[in-house]
């Protein structure tokens, strides 16, 4: 009975690496726009000054045609404002829209969002955050080429730079795990979900669904939730090519992605039903494949070999489907830690879905 237990999460895994993901690494593009439409990136910035000095030019000078750069500065109280004035003096496409902070009324990025959504001159709307910069200077030409007439979204992959370092290694894993979920639902006509670092959508499509009018309540969700919402099974394609990535620097500490982490999975509980039990499944399904590797390995000794095998055989395939996906997306040196933190990350995002249950929520989002 045991066994045929460990068998059974056995099969669910290889169901999402061989079903699932599968379609991912193995995805081949048919067709793209033929004509560039104009863009509107946007880019809402509280405090990013720093930032802004190291990525606001990269984006700005993109190899495009016809685009403009909006950036929501929300009240910042470090030199922003300043720094904008400069930059918009030099560039003809970048405009600004300040907001200027209101005790009485605290908002969160949402706000800041709607208002460079609705500013926007262009029905092609590009999201990336202040602390991001494009890998190359196609990354716009490689996002908007994927807007034929029956695609409203886009979805992108926002990399974190590599560093030596356990919490780097882990959040870049975690961050290849959910690229390769999202692109592989999406791909099988189920999308749930996108990055606000690299996220693309009709303007109109925005306005359709009343903005972020439905999960106004939680902090995070400008991005996720509204995806979950607003994509169908046909009006969302995916762009994973090198030159369509955006890039940051991840939390140097596991505390600071802890809070980080947290945030995200607080909109888990607002997906729509069949995403819920998906998502679900696989998580629950691989703590269970481990936790029955480790009954049986204690108690049934004599069947040691049967149990070795399929946890081999498991591997080796899950381990084939992750290393094609690193190759598409340009990460390295993920392959040998992997097992480990395929154990960890599912305890992990169950312990921080429990701690959002005690933790006060603010509707702050820096």
């Amino acid at each position: 009975m045991l066994l045929w237990t460990f068998v059974f999460f056995t099969l669910i895994q290889l169901y999402f690496y061989l079903v699932k993901y599968l379609r991912f690494v193995i995805f081949k593009p048919k067709r793209y726009a033929e004509h560039k439409e104009p863009v509107s990136v946007i880019i809402c910035a509280k405090n990013e000054v720093e930032n802004l000095k190291k990525n606001l030019h990269l984006i700005l000078t993109q190899n495009y045609p016809d685009f403009e750069v909006i950036v929501v500065n929300d009240c910042s109280s470090d030199s922003t404002e300043m720094f904008l004035a400069e930059m918009k003096a030099k560039y003809s496409n970048l405009r600004v829209t300040t907001i200027i902070e209101d005790e009485r009324f605290p908002h969160g990025k949402k706000l800041a969002l709607t208002i460079g959504i609705k500013g926007a001159k262009n029905e092609i709307l590009l999201m990336t955050d202040a602390d991001c910069h494009p890998k190359s200077q196609n990354w716009i030409a490689n996002i908007q080429r994927n807007f034929t007439p029956e695609i409203d979204i886009v979805l992108g992959f926002g990399r974190y730079s590599q560093h030596s370092g356990f919490v780097n290694s882990l959040i870049r894993f975690d961050t290849l795990l959910i690229a390769l979920q999202y692109f592989s639902y999406a791909l099988a006509r189920v999308p749930y979900m996108g990055v606000g670092r690299n996220l693309a959508y009709r303007k109109s499509l925005f306005f359709k669904h009343k903005g972020f009018a439905s999960h106004i309540k939680y902090l995070s969700g400008d991005d996720d939730l509204f995806i979950n919402e607003a994509a169908t099974k046909s009006n969302t394609a995916i762009e994973f090519s090198l030159d369509s990535h955006t890039i940051s620097e991840p939390k140097k500490t596991l505390n600071e992605w802890f809070v980080q982490k947290r945030r995200h999975l607080s909109t888990g509980e607002s997906y729509k039903f069949k995403h819920k039990f998906l998502l679900g499944l696989e998580y629950i399904s691989r703590i269970f494949f481990f936790l029955m590797l480790i009954v049986l390995i204690i108690t049934q000794i004599n069947i040691i070999g049967i149990t070795l095998s399929i946890f081999l055989f498991k591997t080796i395939l899950q381990l084939i489907i992750i290393k094609l996906a690193m190759k598409r997306l340009n990460e390295k040196d993920l392959l040998l830690t992997s097992p480990a933190f395929d154990i960890f990350l599912p305890l992990l995002n169950f312990g921080l879905v429990i701690s959002n249950y005690f933790i006060s929520k603010k509707n702050r989002w820096k």
